[in-house]
């Protein structure tokens, strides 16, 4: 072949690939140490065509029922070394080898204008990345498994939505939520600092390391709509060899919180242990509150029935009791789930406006329990 002929053919080929608007991007690059400034240096995550893509092995995933966080969709993201996997944990999260990177993307539907939309979160599109004239990406937290634990590294993205940078000392974003009922409400969205981060994955007081929070086997046991088809999130991380060996029988599994069709105990119990669990539990940073709400307590005086709280002041708003059975106008939970006051409100992090829904959940809940359990 002559090398002008060549030449002609390479140009071709260049030119195909320039017409077809895609890339093949290098492989995932894990960082033992540092902290890179851009999300682009994983290369878990890459920008191209106009979409958010997933690099290769890099496995979509989403939870039963999410952490609430103004509303915002999340993309959620796996990826851990060739010949490595997971080892289930009945309980904790799936303890993941060194090497793991865990990513969540926050983003919103874009509305009229320069609005971003109220809306429930459909998950990603069906090869599980996101077309970027279609949202708005806010920030994407990475979870970075080294020899010595965990890190948490919160980027945030730029206006152009081409890069997201290392925000160490976190960020507030201005956005308008627009509701379907046409109604505009301001919000001050709030990137966690590397302390706030820590504060919520910290979810052993006595150890302090960090860990994460959504994998575990409880929140992932239900079907993830992959591009091939639905199935099983844990029988398809043991199909790709993410998952180690799982045992047999019924594995636990949460409700998801707006399942109508689940039943209402199951349902807020799901809404509150991803929500509030981490803390309130026995090991967590609220154990001392002695209400733990994670999904292993059972008793109903750990979990705030008729229980006299710890801690006095405004944190109470006059009310006696944690959760007063049948009266959530009188129980301090639903006081705290209802407010935005940064003294009041719980969670304490993560969001700066209310969750009407979740809160109208946990109002039913604790209305449909009867008086006659604190001796009333």
């Amino acid at each position: 072949m002559s090398l002008h002929r060549w030449l002609m053919g390479m140009a071709a080929l260049l030119a195909l690939a320039a017409c077809s608007g895609t890339r093949t991007p290098g492989p995932v690059h894990f960082f033992a140490e540092g902290m890179p400034e851009r999300l682009s240096d994983w290369n878990v995550l890459y920008v191209d065509d106009g979409r958010l893509r997933l690099n290769a092995q890099v496995q979509p995933y989403d939870l039963d029922t999410a952490l609430f966080t103004d509303y915002a969709h999340k993309l959620r993201t796996v990826w851990m070394p060739a010949g490595t996997s997971a080892r289930y944990q009945p309980d904790e999260a799936l303890d993941f080898p060194v090497g793991t990177i865990i990513s969540k993307t926050f983003y919103y539907p874009r509305g009229e204008g320069d609005t971003v939309l109220r809306s429930d979160d459909a998950g990603p599109e069906a090869d599980g990345g996101l077309t970027l004239g279609k949202v708005r990406l806010v920030e994407t937290r990475l979870l970075v498994r080294r020899e010595a634990g965990w890190i948490a590294l919160p980027y945030v993205w730029n206006a152009e939505q081409d890069e997201a940078r290392l925000m160490r000392t976190g960020e507030l974003v201005p956005l308008t939520l627009a509701g379907t009922d046409g109604k505009h409400e301001q919000v001050e969205y709030m990137v966690p600092d590397e302390n706030q981060c820590a504060g919520c994955h910290g979810t052993d007081l006595k150890s302090r390391q960090i860990f994460p929070i959504g994998p575990k086997a409880r929140h992932l046991n239900h079907d993830f709509a992959y591009a091939d088809g639905p199935a099983n999130q844990l029988d398809h991380w043991q199909r790709i060899g993410y998952l180690g060996e799982v045992p047999q029988g019924e594995l636990p599994r949460n409700a998801a919180w707006n399942d109508a069709q689940a039943p209402l105990e199951a349902r807020a119990r799901s809404y509150l242990d991803i929500n509030c669990g981490h803390c309130h539990s026995q090991k967590g940073a609220a154990r001392t509150s002695g209400m733990w709400l994670d999904a292993n307590t059972h008793d109903p005086l750990r979990l705030g029935r008729c229980k006299l709280p710890i801690a006095a002041g405004q944190g109470t708003g006059n009310r006696a009791w944690d959760i007063m059975p049948g009266a959530p106008d009188d129980s301090i939970l639903t006081y705290r789930i209802e407010s935005t006051d940064p003294g009041v409100m719980m969670p304490e992090l993560g969001r700066s406006i209310v969750h009407e829904e979740g809160v109208e959940l946990i109002r039913q809940w604790i209305a449909a329990m009867s008086a006659q359990e604190c001796g009333a």
